[in-house]
């Protein structure tokens, strides 16, 4: 079964995570992920209000370990944590 990242994020410094970003994207084709969605139009209907949401398909959802969990990704990750509120969540999903 397929993997995906759910992640909603405030982002708090732009300059900071814009280095998250493209390191981040690279993690994410190095493990066969694409964007499904990346910020764009959305309505809030329960919840605390994350104004940025992206969602991050992998062939399987150890390959969506995988990447969360590889040195490269881990090397970034706090970069992302100091500049943004967020939450990312690592979901199974149907082919």
């Amino acid at each position: 079964m397929a993997g995906m990242w759910v992640v909603h994020i405030d982002v708090k410094d732009d300059e900071r995570y814009g280095d998250y970003i493209k390191e981040s994207s690279k993690v994410v084709a190095d493990h066969d992920g694409e964007f499904i969605a990346r910020g764009g139009r959305y309505q809030q209907k329960e919840g605390r209000e994350f104004p940025r949401n992206v969602l991050v398909r992998f062939p399987t959802y150890e390959r969506a370990l995988e990447a969360y969990e590889s040195d490269a990704y881990q090397a970034i990750v706090d970069v992302a944590k100091e500049s943004s509120d967020r939450l990312l969540t690592i979901l199974e999903i149907d082919d």
